[in-house]
Parts: C-alpha cells; sequence; structure tokens
C-alpha cells in the first residue's frame, strides 16, 4: 500500500489556470462520475506549468502552496473523494 497520497485536481469549475502546491500531481478532468482518466502529471526541472492533454487544463505551480493545495481551492480533490 502506498505511504504518501499523490495529489489530485480537477476542473469542474472550467476555470483557465489552476495553481497548485504539488510538481507531481493527477488530474481527473472533472469531479467523478464526470473525471476523464486520471493522468499522472509531472512538472519536472525548472519548468512551473503543465497542460492535461486530455482536459487542455493549465496547471501552474506555486511553491506556497501547500502539496495537496489548489487555487482555486474547489479544485483540490480530497483521499476520500477519489474513485
Amino acid at each position: 500500500m502506498a505511504e504518501s497520497y499523490v495529489p489530485h485536481f480537477h476542473n469542474t469549475l472550467g476555470v483557465p489556470v489552476i495553481e497548485i502546491g504539488a510538481k507531481e500531481f493527477m488530474c481527473v478532468g472533472a469531479v467523478p462520475p464526470f473525471d476523464h482518466p486520471h493522468v499522472f502529471l509531472d512538472i519536472g526541472g525548472d519548468a512551473t506549468e503543465i497542460i492535461c492533454p486530455y482536459c487542455s487544463t493549465l496547471f501552474r505551480y506555486d511553491a506556497s502552496l501547500d502539496a495537496h493545495a489548489a487555487r482555486p481551492p474547489e479544485c483540490a480533490l480530497k483521499e476520500t473523494e477519489v474513485a
């Protein structure tokens, strides 16, 4: 069993950019059951942004946020919400 939970984020709100505090995370598209395949994304190296290949959401890394936090905060999924 995994010792830590990989942060999951969604864009049900349809915002143009989601700021997140993690460089390795999962995009689920929208809140389940309307999600797309859960995609592991990695903002590598000095990069600060990545676009989800399924839903085209732009994720921007913000080191001031907790790894499981997002701006807007509604875009972060809690571990209990992930199916």
